[in-house]
């Protein structure tokens, strides 16, 4: 395995394999490696050739106030367990190199970015489709693979590689979770023990509405409000929102189907988790 950091070296690389006739698995993420990463990898490396991994924390996508500074950050860690992965090469380039002096081209998908937490975090979506987008013309990947914890961000690069003709296809992963059900998350380390305990209360409020919609209830405002209690009942919770969507188009429903997802974001303490899951399947 090989870490390389610079963008032309990297690109020069990838387009070399490309034409060597090999076929590229990317798995691109911020760092800080857990047991969903490694699915992501698992598969990649079903896939692919090459596997390839891209560690970089992008800073146009944090807004003022949310945490890029103290994102965690441990290469030398994420390194042991991509070579444990089978990776091939790791893309680790610093943010000088993505965005050098003097950029000003950003990329934009317009209607699926303006809900949940495009609605939440101005700007967050047009930072992710710019990087991943400038990461898929350095890495030129066949495939690339993300994990559906993140629906929302999945749909926006679906509807980006398909508007802009980009010739990768997009694999979305199920959610890995804990034995207790938590979804994994690099941001999970900052909770205290007692707010580890109090943020199931996200799963909780996924199992308590899909068990309710499988048990006859149609009602979108119902299943929200149950969920909204659970969550409620944690001192150190507070909800950003819960919204059922349309799996394609993420608009709000007002009566549940088989395409409702279930959509939350909630603070516990200073730390923003996300969950989500399909109301008609089990978590």
């Amino acid at each position: 395995m090989q870490i390389v950091t610079d963008v032309q070296e990297m690109q020069a690389r990838c387009l070399a394999a490309r034409e060597a006739g090999k076929q590229i698995a990317f798995v691109p993420t911020m760092g800080f490696l857990h047991n969903g990463h490694r699915s992501l990898l698992d598969e990649g490396r079903k896939r692919g050739d090459l596997l390839v991994l891209s560690i970089f924390v992008n800073p146009t996508q944090f807004g003022q106030g949310e945490d890029f500074a103290s994102y965690p950050r441990d290469l030398t860690r994420d390194a042991a367990l991509a070579e444990e992965a089978g990776v091939d090469w790791i893309f680790a380039p610093e943010a000088r190199q993505m965005y050098p002096r003097g950029y000003a081209t950003y990329v934009d998908v317009e209607g699926l970015t303006d809900t949940l937490c495009g609605r939440s975090r101005p700007g967050h979506f047009r930072g992710v489709t710019t990087v991943v987008s400038k990461l898929f013309l350095i890495v030129q990947p066949h495939v690339a693979l993300f994990g559906r914890k993140d629906f929302q961000q999945l749909a926006v690069i679906k509807r980006m590689t398909a508007d802009l003709n980009l010739p990768v296809e997009i694999v979305g992963m199920p959610i890995v979770r804990e034995a207790d059900g938590l979804a994994m998350s690099s941001r999970n380390i900052y909770l205290s023990p007692a707010q580890r305990t109090q943020a199931l209360c996200l799963v909780d409020a996924l199992r308590l509405a899909g068990g309710l919609a499988r048990g006859g209830e149609r009602a979108a405002e119902r299943l929200i409000a149950a969920a909204r209690e659970r969550i409620e009942r944690e001192l150190e919770a507070q909800v950003d929102y819960i919204q059922i969507c349309h799996q394609l188009t993420l608009e709000d429903q007002s009566t549940v189907d088989g395409d409702s997802v279930l959509l939350l974001a909630v603070k516990v303490g200073n730390t923003r988790l996300i969950d989500n899951a399909y109301l008609f399947e089990e978590v």
